[in-house]
């Protein structure tokens, strides 16, 4: 049998992936100098070209770095990495939502030009396939026989959910293209997820912290949430939840569990199958919003509760907002056993999904192009999330704790107690520069003294002089 011969990128990313691998184990730690490129080249039996290639992919990381006439040493290291946040402690009891006005200021506040922005958790223009993405959208239009000015069936484009239902396998799915309903995003979903299985003066679990979105879309519902302690790294505490269950009468749940936002924490796939079966014995419903899911940084992706359902009690819900096209507002559920409630719903709130963003979406998808964008994206996400973590680390003070998520746009901070997230944030904005404070991830306006950093931007000039600014004001805070 032939022996098997790697493409000389292959190579250079498997020679890095064990330089990185020594790294995590602290085998190497900060400091400590690397061979040179020609010893390398020469240990490994490859290239210099290859020799280099990896080194480069590694500092691109930020995790090692090249210092003039003295080779590459390494830079990042777990061990001086600054400690996690701590778990969320939300006040025990089932309260009705208000959604402060200071959502509202915060982003009324960040529509400045020359704003740098760590508030928003989305992609940049700059590492989505714009070409690509217009290329799609005119061979849609030439395909249509009404050049896409018709409505589209009420259940959504019959191509793209078909591409969704292949799309599902890769987190442990089967549906098949009719259990699929496109929506305008994924905060469709969720809300008229929500509406067709609860009613108003209901009570919903929810994670804490978690998006400020969802807490609009219970008060437009009339529903009161139990707020559900959340580990940084594990996600929700299930044996909190299971005592809370018959305490507060709770109807339904909402949750992120793959790389939560603001948190970024990633509920391991067994505890996500337990928390599935619990809901199950209990007959209450999930609704799971898995926005962030294919953002990860691993070798494979997370599964997702619907994975383990098998009584058609978990909603399943999505969109290509955060991966691939924001502005086209395409999103999706799998509503299970409530699939023709949820119809019912969408012919009375919204009817038909955008026509020409579907077919743009679906040509996109079937010509291959999604999963080689998604590559490039995660590959980006999780270099980008290295470089943010050690500037907080190098500009914040030492008692600033941080999340160190394996996937999604967001970190997590959390600061000395006497730090007030929101006047931080409204200092910050004299500098041009914007943060989401945690109160507004917390229907009970908690977390003062912490905020969100999002990722999504690559990493530049202005995004360290951003965050070295940050850490100086905090530093400086009196």
């Amino acid at each position: 049998m032939e022996k098997t011969v790697l493409k000389p990128d292959h190579k250079y990313a498997e020679v890095a992936e064990r330089i990185e691998s020594l790294i995590e184990k602290k085998v190497l730690k900060m400091g400590d100098k690397l061979l040179s490129v020609r010893a390398l080249s020469k240990e490994q039996g490859i290239s210099l070209s290859t020799a280099f290639q990896a080194y480069y992919f590694l500092e691109s990381k930020g995790l090692i770095e090249a210092r003039p006439q003295s080779g590459y040493y390494v830079k990042h290291s777990h061990e001086h990495a600054l400690e996690l946040p701590s778990i969320s402690d939300p006040i025990d009891d089932a309260l009705p939502v208000s959604v402060d006005d200071m959502i509202k200021q915060v982003y009324s506040d960040l529509n400045a030009k020359g704003i740098v922005n760590f508030s928003v958790a989305t992609p940049s223009i700059k590492l989505l396939p714009v070409a690509k993405l217009a290329k799609a959208t005119m061979q849609a239009i030439r395909d249509s026989p009404t050049g896409c000015l018709n409505y589209e069936n009420v259940q959504g484009n019959a191509a793209l959910r078909k591409q969704i239902a292949r799309q599902a396998f890769n987190w442990g799915g089967t549906p098949s293209e009719d259990d699929i309903v496109v929506t305008a995003g994924a905060v469709e979903a969720m809300s008229l997820c929500m509406k067709a299985i609860t009613k108003p003066g209901d009570t919903v679990a929810i994670e804490t912290p978690t998006y400020y979105a969802i807490f609009q879309v219970m008060e437009s519902h009339g529903l009161k949430v139990v707020e559900i302690p959340t580990d940084p790294t594990r996600g929700i505490d299930i044996d909190y939840l299971e005592q809370a269950i018959p305490r507060f009468d709770i109807k339904a749940c909402l949750f992120v569990n793959t790389f939560n936002n603001p948190l970024g924490s990633c509920m391991p796939d067994d505890r996500k199958k337990k928390l599935v079966d619990m809901l199950a014995k209990k007959d209450i419903p999930l609704v799971e919003d898995d926005i962030y899911g294919e953002m990860y940084f691993g070798k494979t992706r997370p599964r997702t509760c619907k994975s383990f359902d098998r009584k058609g009690l978990v909603l399943y819900c999505s969109s290509f907002s955060k991966s691939l096209a924001p502005g086209y507002r395409i999103g999706w559920t799998i509503p299970g056993k409530f699939k023709e409630r949820f119809m019912r719903l969408k012919r009375m709130h919204s009817v038909s999904t955008n026509t020409l963003t579907q077919a743009a979406l679906a040509n996109f998808l079937s010509n291959g192009r999604y999963e080689l964008h998604l590559r490039h994206l995660r590959k980006a996400l999780h270099t980008q999330s290295l470089r943010y973590q050690q500037a907080v680390a190098e500009y914040f003070p030492d008692d600033t704790r941080v999340t160190r998520p394996t996937g999604g746009f967001t970190l997590w901070l959390e600061m000395n107690k006497k730090v007030d997230a929101y006047k931080l944030h409204r200092k910050a904005l004299k500098y041009n520069i914007g943060i989401a404070p945690g109160p507004i991830f917390s229907t009970q306006g908690r977390f003062e003294n912490c905020f969100r950093l999002s990722y999504g931007e690559p990493w530049s000039e202005s995004v360290e002089e951003g965050i070295k600014t940050l850490g100086k004001l905090v530093r400086e805070w009196k």
